[in-house]
């Protein structure tokens, strides 16, 4: 056995000695690159290796905005959970949010079943983002940033697409007593056309202030059952009074125009009402807590 470990030792070539004799320590990359760079260069540095994900104390969640989806500037990431959350801050390490550009944002939790998530500023227009949360995977994409403004105190909205006026209409906000409540709201779904009853928020359709109406082109706006939506009915009151029970009254042209341009997420900024302020629990007001 002897004989034969000398002869090992002794078959190798002679460059085979160690390279950094006298000591067990081997240098690391860094140092290599620093040891190889010209006097009076800044060496190059490496990335800092990403800290492992820990694991997800919760089973796979759904993620709104689902993946391939192309949404609007104002739209929060939704991470609804199949089971109570009891360690928030544990959840909220296991979450990855990535974004191109880097975006910052925070959470917040609606319960503790429900977090979001949003930008501390309206997205960027064509931001790309990916959510990972445990086995949940969602890639999506910020669209152009359509924004737009109903401002009271001239009863118009104003469209700006990229900070760039692409359409003005005049409009009626709520009647007093049914004032649009102020704040910036978060488009939702959209419907070609519907019936709008009272009696779904407690007004009896046969009372005084009761209604149920057939509308065209309805953008909600808010969960609480405030739409932008053609009113032919109203157009005389359009730009100069509110006659409304709270939605945003518009022609049919300008509804259609909405309804085939406003996208999921895209925020509408209601301001100068007499109506306080929109709720930010209302399920789309997130950008009013």
């Amino acid at each position: 056995m002897g004989a034969a470990a000398v002869a090992l030792a002794t078959a190798g070539p002679a460059s085979a000695a160690p390279l950094w004799p006298g000591g067990p320590e081997v240098p690391s990359v860094q140092e290599l690159i620093e040891g190889l760079t010209p006097p009076g260069v800044t060496p190059p540095q490496l990335p800092p290796q990403l800290a492992p994900e820990p694991a997800a104390p919760f089973s796979a969640p759904s993620v709104n905005p689902s993946n391939g989806e192309t949404v609007g500037v104002a739209q929060p990431i939704i991470i609804r959970f199949n089971e109570a959350v009891g360690d928030r801050a544990a959840a909220e390490r296991a979450i990855r949010i990535t974004t191109q550009p880097p975006v910052d944002g925070h959470f917040y939790w609606a319960s503790n079943t429900q977090v979001r998530w949003k930008p501390f500023e309206f997205w960027p227009a064509n931001t790309a983002v990916t959510v990972k949360a445990g086995d949940t995977q969602s890639s999506f994409t910020i669209g152009d940033a359509l924004v737009t403004v109903a401002d009271n105190n001239t009863k118009t909205i104003t469209v700006t697409r990229n900070g760039e006026v692409v359409r003005t209409m005049p409009t009626s906000f709520g009647k007093p007593g049914h004032d649009t409540p102020n704040g910036t709201y978060i488009v939702g779904e959209k419907y070609r056309d519907m019936y709008m009853d009272s009696s779904t928020y407690g007004v009896p359709v046969d009372s005084p202030e009761g209604y149920r109406t057939y509308v065209e082109y309805a953008t909600r706006m808010s969960n609480s059952g405030i739409f932008l939506h053609a009113a032919p009915w109203s157009v005389g009151a359009q730009g100069n009074t509110n006659v409304s029970h709270g939605c945003l009254n518009v022609s049919t042209e300008d509804g259609k125009w909405f309804y085939e341009n406003a996208k999921k997420g895209d925020p509408v900024i209601v301001q100068n009402t007499a109506g306080g302020t929109l709720n930010g629990w209302d399920g789309l007001g997130d950008w009013n807590l």
